[in-house]
């Protein structure tokens, strides 16, 4: 018959019957026949392999349709939102708004939150996270190994994050998450250029080691710690070397810095910063003051030589005024030493000895 429509409906299937463009019902598994002459019959038919029914009308087939035993209804409110799992794998986040999932062929598992609290905290969020669906939600985000979140909810501290994976309502509130490094840092100060107590211009390269003590205060009271801790140290060292004359200061750079540590420690404390070292690595005259200190030390040098050379000088005069003395004060010892100056003249070589008038060779066989 010309005015009789067939529709089949298979066993995973199911039928969405519309009368007038009105739903009347699902069809289940079977073939089904309308006489219809008038063409106001249709039956569209979707799979439930899909988990969840998707129609331009599912606000009307979910209030009207006897859904026991083949599916169910959620209706999410404005401050909720719908986890599912699909066949025990997380599948995706559903937005407010009326929802079909078939119960039959999919193993379905719908978990309601609310949005009450901006951040959504899960057991289960790394596997929500790694969900593309999860991005559409939620503004996610990481804290990094060995550091820390600093939590700002509509512009108001909100508390300090752990390291990992972050996750809050989009539109709940306006959130914003500053990560900050409590490991230990190094911060280098290069060229920094002083004048000293004397007036001498110089430039220092110096190295602080720091840490992060306090997350809050180092994100709250400046807007940027780092830079905030790059200019005290400027400042420490210039209020100390400026306190200093030049020999003093490349005399005990250790002492420098000691100081300018003790400095920083008190205006770090309000940073929420922690001074663990400062070293002065360089100190860098001008050209024409490394010529001039140069010369000094050479002259300086020179002049410790001369005086080490007189002083030499001076202890072996002494040695032989000592004992020029002590032989006047005693022949005998004067005697031994003549004949210990003959015996190595003799020793040294042939000795020959010519006589000339009598006295003289009496004079040497005296001595002999």
């Amino acid at each position: 018959m010309m005015f009789l429509k067939t529709y089949r409906v298979r066993s995973y299937e199911m039928g969405l019957h519309f009368r007038d463009d009105e739903f009347r019902g699902l069809l289940g598994e079977g073939t089904h026949r309308f006489f219809d002459p008038f063409d106001r019959v249709d039956v569209q038919v979707v799979s439930q392999r899909a988990p969840f029914l998707v129609h331009e009308k599912i606000d009307l087939i979910a209030k009207r349709a006897d859904l026991k035993g083949v599916a169910r209804v959620l209706d999410l409110e404005d401050g909720q939102r719908a986890l599912v799992w699909v066949d025990r794998r997380f599948g995706r986040i559903l937005p407010p708004g009326p929802y079909v999932y078939w119960t039959n062929f999919r193993d379905v598992r719908v978990e309601v939150v609310s949005t009450d609290r901006p951040r959504f905290e899960h057991e289960d969020l790394r596997a929500i996270l790694a969900n593309p669906s999860a991005r559409e939600q939620l503004e996610v985000g990481s804290v990094g190994r060995g550091c820390t979140g600093v939590l700002f909810l509509d512009g108001k501290f909100a508390g300090l994050l752990e390291p990992g994976p972050w996750a809050f309502w989009k539109g709940s509130a306006d959130v914003r998450v500053v990560e900050v490094d409590l490991r230990e840092a190094t911060l280098d100060v290069p060229g920094q250029e002083l004048m000293s107590a004397d007036k001498v211009t110089l430039r220092i390269n110096a190295v602080a080691t720091y840490r992060v003590v306090d997350p809050k205060k180092a994100v709250c009271t400046a807007d940027d710690y780092k830079q905030a801790l790059y200019r005290e140290l400027q400042l420490a060292l210039r209020s100390v070397v400026g306190g200093r004359e030049l020999d003093a200061l490349l005399a005990d750079k250790e002492a420098v810095a000691a100081e300018a540590a003790s400095l920083l420690s008190g205006r770090l404390a309000g940073l929420g910063l922690e001074l663990q070292s400062l070293g002065i690595r360089d100190v860098i005259l001008p050209g024409d003051m490394k010529d001039l200190m140069n010369r000094v030390i050479e002259a300086r040098k020179a002049a410790e030589a001369n005086l080490i050379t007189r002083r030499e000088e001076t202890a072996a005069l002494r040695s032989q005024a000592n004992t020029a003395k002590l032989l006047a004060d005693n022949p005998t010892l004067m005697r031994l030493r003549e004949l210990e100056v003959l015996e190595k003249v003799i020793a040294g070589g042939k000795l020959s000895v010519i006589l000339g008038e009598k006295g003289l060779a009496d004079r040497v066989v005296n001595l002999l």
